[in-house]
């Protein structure tokens, strides 16, 4: 039986991305975007509604992310869920959930700053499956 797990957002950056390396050395940039819908509540008023998630592209892809977003900027981004799982120093289990990028597209210009060089394919860098850690 098949499977699908994709997740495609389109928000704007709460934070400047983080960049930082892995021990083999792989880039590994984390960013959080937040995504809003308006709706019209029971009662008749409009409502807005907003959900934060957390990003994490890695190689060429992170890098890509964290030259060229910053905070503010909107973007969209596919790629798939995943949660991990860890042990806080108090012994207790945590877990975070995470949109693992697979492409990123930048919908806007960069403030202040030209537009990012033409080799640079709006940072949409499809990887394939085995490109991407931890599994």
């Amino acid at each position: 039986m098949a499977s699908l797990n994709k997740v495609m957002i389109i928000g704007n950056l709460g934070a400047d991305p983080e960049m930082r390396y892995t021990a083999d050395g792989a880039a590994v940039t984390n960013f959080r975007v937040a995504a809003s819908r308006n709706y019209t509540g029971s009662d008749g008023e409009r409502k807005e509604e907003t959900e934060w998630f957390r990003i994490v592209a890695f190689r060429k892809l992170a890098e890509l992310c964290n030259q060229y977003l910053q905070k503010g900027r909107r973007v969209y981004v596919e790629g798939r869920l995943q949660t991990r799982q860890w042990e806080g120093q108090d012994g207790q289990k945590r877990y975070t959930t995470e949109v693992i990028a697979q492409d990123v597209q930048f919908l806007d210009s960069r403030p202040g700053a030209g537009e990012p060089p033409a080799d640079t394919p709006d940072a949409a860098m499809d990887l394939e499956p085995e490109d991407v850690p931890f599994e």
